[in-house]
C-alpha cells in the first residue's frame, strides 16, 4: 500500500512538473507576442495597409477655380466682374471599387506576413527554450560525472597508497577531471549567451531568470505526416500571403482595364454681374451644368498596364509553386529529424542503462582486484555521452515538433 501511494505521488509530481513547464513556455510566448519589436513593426505595417482602402476608393478631389475680370466684359445686364467654377471628375463605373478591393487584399497579405512573423517568433522562442533546457541538463550531467570521477579518484588513491596499482591511474583521473571541468565552464558561458538571446526575443531584461522544466518529456506529435503536410499547403502563412497578393493582382488587372475607359466631369459656373448703365442693379448669371468627358486616346499605355499585371500574376503563381515545393522539402527534412530523434531517445536510454550497469561491475572489479582502470574511464565516458545524447534527442524531438507546428501556420 505504501509503494502504491509512493507511485501515485510520483505520478502526480511528474504531471504537475510537465504542466508547469508548459505553462511557463506559454507565458514566454505571450510575452514575446506582446513585446517583440519586429512583430510590432509587422503589425504596424498591417494597420498602415488598412488605411489605404479609404484613400483609393474616394473620388478625386473636386476642383474650384476663381476668375477675376480685369477689364469687365459688358453684357446686356451689366459688366462681368468675377466668376467661380467648381467641377468633379468621376472615373468609369467600378474603378474605385476595384481599387478598394485590391487595397483590401494587399492589407490581408500584410496580415498574413504579420502572422508568419508571429509563428516564426514562437518557433524561435521554443527552440531557444529547449536549448536552454539542454544546456542546463548538460551542466547537471557533467557535474554529476565530476562527482563520480572524484569518487573513483579517492578509490584509486587508496589503491596507489597500498601499492596495488600504478600512480598512472590517478593521473588518468586527473586528466579526465580537467577536461570535464573545462567542459562545465564552457557550458556555463554558453548558458549566458542562450539566456541573453532568449530574453532578447522576449524584449525583456537580458539576465532575467528563465524557468525551465526538470524534464522535457517525450510527447509525440499530435497528427500524422499526411495531415501535417495538408495543413501546410492550406494554412501556411507564406502561402496564404501569396494567395492574397494574387487576388490583389486580379483586381489591379481590372483597374488597369477600367482606366482605359472614359471618365466624366460635372461642374457648375457662377458669374457675378456688376451694375450696368442707367444704374441697373445687374443680375448674377448661374450656369448649370457643365459636363466634360476625358477620353483615353493613347491605348497602348493602358494595354501595357494590363499586360504588366498579367505577367505579375504569372510570376506570383510560379512563386507560390516554388514556395510550396520548398516548404514540402523542408517539412520532409524536419519530419525525418523528428523520427530520428524518437529512435535516438529509445537507443540512448538502452545504451545508458547498459553503460551504467557495466560501470558498476567495473567499479566493483577494480575495488576488489586489479582491473584495468582505463576501462572504467572509457565506460564512464560512454555513460556521459549516452546521457547527454538522450537529453539532446529529447530536445531535438520537441524542436522538430515546434518547427512542424510553425510550418502548419499555428
Amino acid at each position: 500500500m505504501r509503494n502504491l501511494k509512493l507511485i501515485i505521488g510520483l505520478f502526480f509530481l511528474l504531471i504537475s512538473t510537465v504542466l508547469s513547464a508548459q505553462e511557463s513556455l506559454d507565458v514566454y510566448l505571450k510575452t514575446a507576442a506582446g513585446n517583440n519589436p519586429d512583430l510590432k513593426a509587422k503589425f504596424d505595417e498591417y494597420m498602415a495597409a488598412l488605411e489605404v482602402a479609404p484613400q483609393v476608393k474616394a473620388l478625386p478631389d473636386p476642383q474650384v477655380a476663381f476668375a477675376y475680370f480685369i477689364n469687365p466684359v459688358e453684357t446686356r445686364v451689366g459688366p462681368q466682374q468675377f466668376k467661380i467654377s467648381a467641377s468633379q471628375m468621376f472615373p468609369w463605373f467600378g474603378t474605385l471599387k476595384a481599387k478598394e478591393n485590391a487595397a483590401i487584399q494587399i492589407a490581408k497579405s500584410k496580415y498574413q506576413r504579420f502572422e508568419e512573423s508571429k509563428s516564426k517568433l514562437f518557433q524561435e522562442v521554443k527552440a531557444d527554450y529547449y536549448n536552454l533546457y539542454f544546456n542546463r541538463k548538460a551542466e547537471i550531467i557533467t557535474q554529476d560525472n565530476i562527482v563520480i570521477l572524484k569518487t573513483f579518484q579517492r578509490l584509486a588513491t587508496i589503491k596507489v597508497e597500498a601499492g596495488l596499482v600504478s600512480l598512472v591511474d590517478e593521473y588518468r583521473i586527473e586528466m579526465e577531471l580537467n577536461e570535464l571541468e573545462n567542459q562545465l565552464a564552457l557550458l556555463k558561458d554558453k548558458r549566458r549567451v542562450l539566456q541573453i538571446r532568449f530574453n532578447n526575443l522576449l524584449n525583456v531584461e537580458e539576465m532575467a531568470k528563465v524557468v525551465l522544466p526538470e524534464d522535457l518529456g517525450t510527447d509525440d506529435i499530435a497528427f500524422s505526416r499526411e495531415i501535417a503536410l495538408d495543413s501546410i499547403k492550406q494554412f501556411n502563412h507564406q502561402l496564404l500571403q501569396l494567395d492574397f497578393q494574387q487576388t490583389a493582382l486580379q483586381y489591379k488587372r481590372e483597374v488597369a482595364g477600367l482606366m482605359g475607359k472614359p471618365s466624366f466631369k460635372i461642374g457648375l459656373d457662377y458669374t457675378f454681374i456688376g451694375k450696368g448703365e442707367k444704374n441697373l442693379a445687374g443680375k448674377d448669371a448661374f450656369v448649370f451644368p457643365s459636363v466634360g468627358v476625358s477620353i483615353p486616346l493613347y491605348r497602348r499605355k493602358y494595354k501595357a498596364m494590363v499586360k504588366e499585371v498579367v505577367y505579375l500574376e504569372a510570376a506570383k503563381t510560379n512563386e507560390k509553386i516554388n514556395k510550396t515545393n520548398l516548404l514540402e522539402s523542408l517539412f520532409e527534412k524536419i519530419w525525418k529529424d523528428y523520427l530520428d530523434a524518437n529512435r535516438r531517445i529509445d537507443l540512448f536510454e538502452r545504451q545508458l542503462k547498459l553503460a551504467n550497469n557495466s560501470l558498476s561491475l567495473l567499479e566493483t572489479e577494480y575495488a576488489t582486484g586489479n582491473k584495468n582502470f582505463e576501462e572504467i574511464l572509457r565506460m564512464e565516458r560512454k555513460a556521459l555521452k549516452f546521457n547527454l545524447e538522450k537529453e539532446k534527442a529529447k530536445t531535438d524531438k520537441q524542436a522538430s515538433i515546434a518547427f512542424v507546428t510553425y510550418l502548419m501556420g499555428k
